[in-house]
């Protein structure tokens, strides 16, 4: 059996939630969409605040988790041998499901931080007043979604520290990438 190449595998998360993020990105332009616009949280509050806010909502979580699967399947059958390139020695399925557990760890990666800025007030798309709280709070805002998946796929498969390191220096940029894009569609607010 081939070694795990760190860089393969960080690779290959980058390009599959690339893919899979275009997908989410083009669902969330489509009517059809809307049907799913419920929020997480029902509603519920704590302390009088809302737990994630109107903008967490079963939308993101209805694509992101099917496109991560077939992202993951995908990229897997195009690499004919994934193993003999250093990625994870995983069947079509099995790829398909770790794709799926890493998409839903995703989504739900953003919650913690949606929780937080709801309790302290901060209203969705808003940076915290004062300039160090909106440096941490960009930085988290770009982070929470991959250590999220990494988090996630570590149930299901080894994850290099390389690769962690590979996903969460490249993947912010990634992400502020498609808050822009989602804003100019205005699908999103503006981008922090």
């Amino acid at each position: 059996m081939t070694a795990l190449n760190p860089v393969a595998c960080g690779w290959f998360l980058l390009v599959a939630f690339v893919v899979a993020g275009t997908a989410q990105t083009a669902w969330f332009t489509s009517p059809a969409s809307r049907r799913f616009a419920q929020p997480l949280d029902a509603g519920l509050s704590l302390r009088g605040r809302r737990l994630f806010g109107e903008n967490k909502t079963r939308r993101g979580f209805v694509v992101m988790v099917p496109a991560s699967a077939g992202c993951f399947a995908l990229l897997a059958m195009l690499a004919g041998d994934p193993a003999a390139l250093g990625l994870w020695p995983l069947s079509t399925p099995g790829y398909a499901l770790a794709g799926a557990v890493a998409g839903f760890g995703f989504m739900a990666g953003e919650l913690p931080n949606s929780f937080v800025k709801r309790q302290l007030d901060i209203a969705p798309g808003d940076a915290p007043r004062g300039l160090l709280a909106s440096a941490c709070q960009f930085a988290v805002d770009r982070l929470d979604s991959g250590i999220g998946m990494l988090l996630a796929l570590s149930l299901l498969v080894a994850v290099p520290w390389r690769t962690v390191a590979i996903v969460l220096l490249v993947g912010p940029f990634i992400h502020w990438t498609f808050s822009v894009v989602m804003f100019r569609l205005g699908l999103k607010p503006r981008p922090a």
